[in-house]
């Protein structure tokens, strides 16, 4: 950064990513202070978070008569469902003298309070109450003009999204050919089982980084690799802002976990011997298995501090479930987080403290990161657009071998 230049504001010119815009063969990771610097941290809350389609909770977790307080871009939002169970969000702002309308998740019933007067908003942000406000007399006040402000909120699969930006495309342009790709797991049945939360001594984009890359697999992940083999790995993206890989086949090796609960009715044969792992940009990670989802979503907080929240979901038709065999799944996958973490709280000590200077990514085992470095350019400097996929599922590409089960639309 310039001498002198605290703002960050570098960054929204092209020049800045000039080792990032070149081709996967020539172009280099990150610089270190894309991960480190408070000034790099505030801008991208406003041209990243600010402006895309953040996921800021699970769909069955959103419901009618209960508020989720979110944050995004450095704005706080609420979520809730109205009557006829449709998503509304809102900015955590009253419109009377702007108090906060809540601190935290909460019950609500069917009117939104505001704690310091108690005007009162319907579900759909409608000012509904005003106790006492008129007694000594006002002039030319309609209700109907300080409804709460709307934030736009919209569900794909098992995740509700938000955007602050009125310009941002619309989320099913923004996730592209996932509903497609995903479709024959119909993940907008799936419920939650079980949810976490994690605080991470790392960046949000190194968190993201490590799950999108399979490099590190079989070092970091022993356990895994007898599941989710490195030689069984394949791209799985088309167009759409997010970066995806799949295993296949999963094998169960001598793990059982992946086996013990019955898989959802009706997937192909290739959805049903798969694992998808998709990072939906910016801040979704979503492994998809024949049988269960686990998520994760992103909450930055500070440049080097994130907050994970992991949640376990199951298909509509496994319900009822052994305790024990739910048990056994969401503690493997607990324990891969906790090696990921480990290494992504290594990595950041080192982009803070090592003097790094960025190096060259592996065409193979780095491309995703190639592709999710190109997204955090775009957002800083203001270019739009949905990138493009691979041509098809069905040959090598980058050193790997053919899918034998191959992704068909």
């Amino acid at each position: 950064m310039n001498k002198g230049d605290t703002s960050g504001s570098r960054w929204v010119s092209e020049s800045a990513w000039a080792e990032t815009r070149l081709p996967l063969e020539k172009a280099s990771s990150l610089p270190a202070a894309c991960y480190t610097d408070q000034s790099f941290f505030d801008l991208e809350q406003q041209q990243v978070f600010g402006t895309s389609w953040v996921a800021v909770a699970i769909a069955d977790q959103v419901n009618t008569g209960r508020m989720l307080v979110r944050s995004i871009g450095g704005k706080s939002i609420v979520l809730t469902r109205n009557s006829q169970g449709e998503l509304r969000g809102f900015l955590n702002s009253c419109r009377h003298r702007g108090t906060e309308l809540a601190e935290s998740d909460c019950d609500i019933g069917a009117v939104i309070r505001c704690p310091y007067h108690r005007w009162g908003y319907n579900l759909d942000g409608t000012l509904v109450a005003t106790p006492r406000f008129d007694e000594a007399g006002i002039d030319n006040f309609d209700p109907a003009d300080f409804p709460l402000h709307r934030v736009r909120v919209a569900q794909w699969g098992v995740l509700v999204f938000a955007c602050l930006d009125a310009d941002t495309m619309p989320l099913d342009e923004w996730v592209g050919d996932l509903p497609e790709r995903t479709g024959g797991y119909q993940l907008e049945q799936w419920h939650s089982v079980e949810t976490q939360d994690v605080a991470i001594a790392a960046n949000w984009k190194l968190i993201s980084e490590n799950f999108q890359e399979y490099y590190h697999l079989s070092w970091v992940h022993p356990e895994l690799s007898k599941v989710s083999r490195v030689d069984d790995h394949y791209r799985f993206q088309g167009p759409g802002l997010y970066c995806g890989q799949t295993t296949t086949p999963v094998s169960a090796g001598d793990r059982d976990d992946w086996t013990a609960m019955p898989p959802a009715t009706g997937l192909s044969e290739s959805d049903a011997q798969s694992g998808r792992f998709l990072a939906i940009f910016p801040n979704v990670l979503l492994s998809v298995l024949p049988n269960h989802v686990f998520v994760m979503v992103l909450q930055p907080i500070a440049p080097g501090r994130t907050i994970e929240t992991c949640t376990f979901l199951l298909p509509p038709t496994t319900a009822h479930v052994p305790e024990q065999d739910i048990a056994a799944t969401l503690a493997f996958w607990l324990d891969i987080n906790a090696e990921d973490i480990d290494i992504v709280e290594r990595g950041q000590r080192g982009l803070s403290k090592g003097g790094f200077t960025p190096g060259r990514l592996s065409p193979r085992f780095e491309e995703p990161l190639h592709r999710f470095h190109n997204m955090v350019a775009d957002r800083f400097t203001g270019v739009r657009r949905v990138p493009d996929g691979d041509l098809n599922d069905h040959e090598s590409q980058l050193g790997t071998g053919v899918n034998p089960l191959p992704y068909r639309a």
